[in-house]
């Protein structure tokens, strides 16, 4: 990956989105996917009524010329939208549950998932809380430059100026990725998936209408969406093959708990609870956890021994390696032992 090549590409993106916010006076997100658009449409500025003018169209299709995307890996294009992303959660306090997946959770997600599909020629990926699609791209990127086959992908989201983002992110990164615009809750016309990962959304689901049928409801009160979401993207997973999410690191101690545990028991295997490290965090309720679940059948069983732990500082190298390391020979001896 190249760090100038995502510079590059990220001042062109920071630079060319200030103008035309500036000239159609609107969001830096908005003046994002517009700038984004022009350049995946080969520099062309769109103009609509005479905005913006003929001066602001020169200067953005001279900017569009200093960079050539198509000549970069993926990795360098995704991390550079990735911080167009953070600049403007920044410019317009874009709320916490738009805030993208960090780089580095989504890196070990993508590292712990590997070994998992390293005899799997073809794998078809769901996200159901895509978002920027960050996470969705980076597992992804793993997975092609592991298998060197057919990867590809499913995002649902039901934020449209999400969808766009993660549009312009899997067309800049030439990666197949079908987007859905709708409720993830809602009945999906997808088909069966080998492989569901996500950064799931924390909180209440608010139409409880909605819930009727899902055994993770609560009894009474809003659902916790979170839980209704490992459901529902566990239905379209095929059996024996893996979901992992970035979860609360006390989904299991909350009231609520007892119907997803319930539902669990018949449904998936509980594989592996791994805590990030609490330094990421602003307080001790805020942590996450990424939480490995495989579905019943097809030969799947229960690993012998669960892997629960907590990752090190990542600022401690060492302690860090060591770590990962236990967690793949724990993928290797254990959870993938025929």
């Amino acid at each position: 990956m190249s760090e100038k090549d995502t510079t590059d590409l990220y001042q062109v993106f920071d630079q060319s989105t200030t103008v035309l916010m500036q000239a159609l006076n609107t969001s830096y997100l908005d003046a994002f996917i517009e700038t984004a658009d022009n350049i995946i449409d080969n520099g062309t500025v769109r103009v609509e009524d005479g905005v913006p003018n003929e001066k602001i169209v020169k200067e953005l299709t001279e900017l569009y010329k200093t960079v050539d995307y198509k000549k970069m890996d993926a990795p360098s294009i995704r991390r550079a939208i990735q911080m167009a992303m953070i600049r403007a959660i920044k410019v317009d306090k874009i709320q916490a549950i738009h805030q993208i997946t960090p780089d580095t959770i989504a890196y070990i997600m993508g590292y712990l998932i590997l070994r998992l599909y390293k005899e799997q020629k073809s794998v078809k990926v769901l996200d159901p809380a895509v978002g920027s699609a960050n996470l969705l791209t980076e597992v992804m990127n793993q997975l092609n430059l592991e298998l060197h086959e057919n990867v590809s992908g499913i995002g649902i989201d039901n934020d449209d100026s999400m969808i766009s983002i993660a549009s312009i992110s899997a067309k800049m990164q030439g990666l197949d990725i079908e987007l859905i615009h709708q409720d993830s809750l809602a009945e999906m016309d997808i088909p069966d998936i080998d492989l569901v990962v996500s950064d799931l959304p924390v909180g209440y689901y608010p139409i409880d209408e909605n819930t009727v049928g899902f055994e993770t409801r609560a009894s009474k009160g809003h659902s916790y969406v979170h839980h209704l979401l490992i459901e529902q993207s566990v239905k379209y997973l095929k059996e024996g093959e893996f979901a992992v999410f970035l979860v609360p690191s006390n989904l299991f101690q909350t009231n609520e708990a007892k119907g997803l545990l319930k539902w669990m028991q018949d449904t998936v295997y509980l594989q592996g609870v791994l805590n990030l490290p609490k330094e990421l965090f602003l307080n001790e309720s805020a942590q996450k956890a990424i939480m490995i679940l495989q579905k019943r059948g097809n030969g799947a069983k229960q690993a012998d021994k669960v892997m629960l732990g907590e990752f090190p500082s990542f600022k401690d190298t060492d302690a860090f390696q060591k770590f990962m390391q236990e967690v793949v020979d724990w993928e290797e001896k254990d959870l993938l032992k025929k």
